[in-house]
C-alpha cells in the first residue's frame, strides 16, 4: 500500500505578537495536497499575518510551520521557486508586454534544477489558459482590469507552482468578471496537482471554490470544515415558505427537507409556491462570527 503524500501545509500552536498584543493564538490547521482551502474572517481576525506566514514573508512569535515540508522562515529560493502568490494587483510592469514578462520570469524558474520543481509554464501556453491569447503582444498598462487579473493569476502559476495563495482574487470585479475568474480558476485546479489558499470576502466564492472552509476570528479559527458541514454542525436552520389555500406561510427549521415532505403529504397539490431555502456560507458565517465575539458568560 502506497504511503500517504505528506500535508502541502501543517500549521501547530501558531502564534504572532506585535508588542503586547496577541494577533495570532495558538492557530493549528492542515490542508491536503491539491486542496483548495479558503481562509475567511472579518477584518483584524489575522488572515494576513497567517498568510504571510506561510509565504514566507513574516516571522511568527511561537508554533511549528511546515509548507511542503520546510520552514518558511528559513527556506531559500529553491522553495519560493515551489510557490506562487497572487496578490490583489501587480502594477510595476506596466511597459511591459504579456508575453515578454511571462517569457522573463519563466527564464528564472527555468535556472533550478532541482527535482521537486516543475518545469515553468511555456509563455504561449499560459496566456491561452488564462485566455489572453489576442493581448500576449500588448503593453500590459493597456489591459483592461478583468484582462490584468488574468494576468496575475498567470504571474503566479508560471512556475507551476505545487502551492499557489490568492489573495482577493476578484476585488473590484464587476459580477460577469467574477464569473469568469471563477470559470477559469475552476480549469485551472480540476487537474488537483496544485494545492490553493484562497483569501477571500465573497463567501458565495468560498463556497464555489474551495473544498474546505477556515473561519479565523479574532486570532483564533472558530470554524474549520466544508459550508455543508459547519451549517449542520451549528444546526443553522433553513427556511420553508409556500401558499396554502391562497395564505402564504413561513416557517424556519432545522430540517427542511423533513418538513417539506410531511407538508406535502398532508396537503398534496394544495400547496402552491412552495420554496425551500438552506442555510447559506454566509448565513453560517455570520453566526460563527458573532457567537466567537460573545464576551464569556453572555447569553448564547
Amino acid at each position: 500500500m502506497p504511503a500517504a503524500e505528506p500535508p502541502a501545509i501543517e500549521v501547530t500552536g501558531l502564534r504572532m505578537r506585535y508588542g503586547t498584543t496577541d494577533v495570532l493564538h495558538n492557530v493549528t490547521f492542515g490542508a491536503r495536497p491539491g486542496e483548495v482551502l479558503a481562509l475567511l474572517g472579518p477584518n483584524g481576525a489575522g488572515k494576513t499575518t497567517t498568510i504571510e506566514i506561510l509565504e514566507g514573508f513574516r516571522s511568527r512569535t511561537a508554533g511549528r510551520v511546515r509548507v511542503l515540508g520546510t520552514d518558511p522562515a528559513t527556506a531559500g529560493e529553491a522553495w519560493r521557486a515551489r510557490v506562487g502568490v497572487v496578490l490583489q494587483s501587480w502594477r510595476d510592469h506596466g511597459r511591459w508586454r504579456v508575453r515578454e514578462l511571462l517569457d522573463h520570469l519563466g527564464s528564472y524558474y527555468a535556472a533550478y534544477s532541482t527535482p521537486a520543481l516543475r518545469r515553468p509554464w511555456p509563455a504561449d501556453d499560459l496566456i491561452a489558459a488564462v485566455g489572453l491569447t489576442d493581448r500576449a503582444d500588448h503593453r500590459i498598462g493597456t489591459l483592461s482590469g478583468g484582462q490584468r487579473r488574468r494576468l496575475d493569476v498567470a504571474i503566479g502559476l508560471v512556475g507551476r507552482p505545487e502551492l499557489l495563495f490568492l489573495d482577493e482574487p476578484t476585488a473590484g470585479f464587476d459580477p460577469e468578471a467574477r464569473r469568469e475568474f471563477h470559470r477559469l480558476i475552476g480549469d485551472l485546479i480540476a487537474p488537483r496537482t496544485t494545492t490553493i489558499v484562497l483569501t477571500t470576502h465573497d463567501l458565495a466564492e468560498a463556497a464555489r471554490l474551495a473544498d474546505r472552509i477556515l473561519i479565523l476570528d479574532g486570532g483564533r479559527i472558530v470554524a474549520d470544515g466544508t459550508a455543508a458541514a459547519l451549517a449542520a454542525a451549528l444546526g443553522s436552520e433553513g427556511e420553508v415558505r409556500w401558499v396554502h389555500a391562497d395564505q402564504p406561510h413561513q416557517v424556519r427549521t432545522a430540517t427542511p427537507t423533513r418538513f417539506t415532505r410531511d407538508l406535502l403529504g398532508r396537503y398534496g397539490e394544495q400547496i402552491t409556491d412552495l420554496e425551500v431555502r438552506r442555510p447559506s456560507l454566509e448565513d453560517t458565517y455570520l453566526r460563527l462570527v458573532r457567537h466567537a465575539e460573545q464576551p464569556e458568560g453572555a447569553a448564547r
